[in-house]
């Protein structure tokens, strides 16, 4: 059986101030335009992505028994001049530290995350959105270059 999700929103009353909350409970402010109080659902959508493939890189990296002592996934998109102005292309850096990372298995869990698990960026690709990825290691904290 196919998996559902929930999720609201309801207007404040004031402006385009949204609260959302999804399934689970947890909520967020949504709002137009974005400030350090709430992102524009654009902005959660690229961050959705952004979270959907590094919740793959950490747990592929983990099962190839790579010493990974951060992961950071940086999404920056370019939305189409009129509407709806989908994102029409894409950048993800990766950012893995670690202590001897391999740089194969980095490639290759970003390689999974993109063509078998990642939904989010699944339904980017399938939108015609271009995406380009890169990554690059770092040593850990006190570890050698």
């Amino acid at each position: 059986m196919a998996a559902v999700k929930h999720a609201r929103v309801v207007w404040s009353g004031e402006g385009l101030k949204f609260t959302a909350q999804a399934g689970t409970g947890y909520s967020f402010a949504m709002q137009a335009p974005a400030d350090e109080h709430g992102a524009t659902p654009m902005e959660y959508l690229l961050a959705g992505v952004a979270g959907c493939t590094a919740m793959d890189v950490v747990s592929i990296l983990q099962k190839k028994r790579q010493k990974i002592t951060g992961v950071e996934v940086q999404i920056s998109g370019t939305q189409a001049e009129t509407p709806p102005n989908v994102y029409t292309e894409a950048t993800i850096t990766y950012i893995v530290r670690g202590e001897d990372v391999d740089p194969e298995a980095v490639a290759r869990a970003i390689e999974l995350s993109e063509t078998k698990y990642c939904s989010a960026s699944a339904m980017f690709q399938r939108a015609g959105t271009q995406i380009t990825t890169r990554y690059l290691i770092e040593a850990a904290e006190g570890a050698a270059a």
